[in-house]
């Protein structure tokens, strides 16, 4: 086997062995992706030579018998919203082209404490808004599957990396579903913690409430790995939880799900859903009553209003945070004879259009005379969702649900249409505005094109969806590196 196509484990483990050098595992990724680049353009800035370094200082780390740590060797990828120490991190738009930051997120940092080596920063939409990374300042990503399709987004560049071999982890952040629909839609593994569990420090803010960080990958072996490098507190995260972290890696000894109940939404049944993906939920449901699951149906009455919550509070918490973009202090700066001036014309020469159109709402909803009327009164709905959760998970211990409604799209599909395109996260935004767990995993293969399935958890019951994981997995077997173009 090809060392790209090899997971993070197995990499980890042969170069431990010696059997293959941090540099040559480096170089096959490097190659990889130099010949994948022209089809798929998903990488902003490729770090060749900082990664052949990183290489070299490891092996000579090795041959005196040093541990760099678990995850020594391995090749990653971070979204180009992660702060990166000397390395430029744009968010995918003009107002950031050429920020560079001076120090490193919590969570590349421990992955380069745990070993790993990062070989490029991949696009996204700019500054997280959209789902299919056509609202990238710089270019457009394709589905490693078909690139005249969307990889999804908004972290859409680090699932098409992933699941065509630049490398065997990616990783993104997700407020409204922004890992595991691009997941989905490139067949990989696509995870979304607990809210807290993961710090978001050093990840440029889209919406604070939201934002949470996690791991693409191809394998569950290799998603766990990396959730028990990036799963630890952190104090210069306030939202980052000072709990133990569950020994993940357990998970994958489950081989039966007996005694456990499995939550079908029932208001999901009244959306609209590809047929592919309406079979991809039942053999999977088939999986976990094989298994030993019992399978009932939950209610969560208020699900139905989580897209119009969500487009509330998420521009709103956007117009707060992204505020700081005004040409004053960093970033792009536009030429004005006056402060006013200053403003208009910076953010309007740096923001592109999605951004814009956020932005503006949620300045509106948070302005005097429509605060109550929109944003206080999202956040009411929000905690009733919150309240039908709980009592969802006090009947059951998962919820499987889809990830998406649909295949993915062709580019410029719904590029016009922002209403459709928003539906895209109809099934992942709720996990978001209640901070649960949820996973997406591929459930199989529809015209050649990948179908996501989705495992959501209670709070802090990570454990829950990772042993269903292992046990859909152990019966559908590995998704596939992805096809069509390779």
């Amino acid at each position: 086997m090809k060392l790209y196509a090899r997971s993070a484990a197995d990499l980890a483990r042969s170069i431990r062995s010696k059997e293959h050098s941090v540099a040559e595992v480096v170089e096959a990724h490097l190659s990889r992706m130099e010949r994948m680049e022209p089809i798929l353009s998903a990488i902003i800035t490729p770090l060749k030579e900082e990664a052949r370094a990183r290489a070299s200082a490891l092996d000579i780390a090795l041959s005196r018998d040093e541990n760099p740590g678990p995850l020594t060797g391995v090749p990653f990828i971070v979204k180009d919203n992660f702060c990166t120490r000397g390395v430029r991190t744009t968010c995918a738009s003009r107002m950031l082209e050429g920020w560079v930051p001076p120090y490193d997120a919590t969570v590349v940092r421990y992955l380069e404490e745990a070993g790993a080596v990062l070989i490029g920063k991949a696009n996204m939409d700019e500054f997280a808004m959209g789902s299919s990374t056509e609202h990238s300042a710089f270019f457009t990503t394709g589905n490693p599957w078909d690139p005249r399709r969307v990889p999804g987004g908004s972290s859409g560049g680090s699932a098409a990396a992933c699941a065509a071999g630049y490398a065997p982890l990616a990783f993104g952040s997700d407020t409204g579903g922004s890992i595991r629909q691009p997941a989905a839609f490139c067949g990989v593994y696509g995870f979304k913690p607990t809210y807290g569990m993961v710090s978001r420090y050093g990840v440029v803010p889209f919406a604070s409430s939201l934002d949470q960080i996690g791991p693409f990958s191809r394998t569950l072996e290799d998603l766990l790995l990396a959730m028990e490098v990036i799963a630890r507190p952190d104090e210069r995260d306030a939202t980052c939880s000072r709990a133990l972290r569950p020994d993940f890696r357990k998970a994958l000894d489950v081989t039966d799900l007996r005694g456990k109940r499995v939550g079908l939404v029932k208001e999901f049944e009244g959306y609209d859903i590809d047929g592919a993906v309406i079979e991809s939920l039942r053999s999977a449901r088939e999986i976990l009553i094989d298994a030993g699951a019992s399978v009932v149906d939950v209610t969560l009455p208020t699900v139905g209003h989580g897209l119009a919550c969500y487009y509330i509070i998420a521009p709103a918490e956007a117009s707060s945070n992204l505020a700081r973009f005004d040409g004053v202090r960093y970033g792009f700066s536009a030429e004005a004879d006056s402060l006013i001036e200053l403003y208009h014309k910076t953010r309007q020469g740096g923001f592109g259009p999605e951004v814009k159109r956020r932005l503006l709402m949620g300045t509106y909803v948070l302005s005097s005379g429509y605060y109550d009327a929109y944003y206080n009164k999202a956040l009411k709905v929000v905690a009733i969702l919150r309240g039908e959760f709980d009592r969802a998970f006090s009947e059951v211990d998962f919820i499987l649900a889809p990830t998406t409604p649909t295949l993915p799209f062709r580019k410029g599909e719904n590029i016009g249409d922002p209403i459709r395109m928003y539906m895209s996260d109809l099934f992942t935004l709720p996990a978001n505005m209640a901070g649960l767990p949820a996973l997406s995993l591929n459930g199989g293969y529809s015209e050649g094109l990948p179908v996501g399935i989705q495992l959501i958890g209670p709070r802090f019951g990570e454990m829950e969806i990772f042993s269903a994981a292992a046990v859909i997995e152990k019966s559908l077997g590995l998704p596939r590196l992805a096809g069509g173009v390779l």
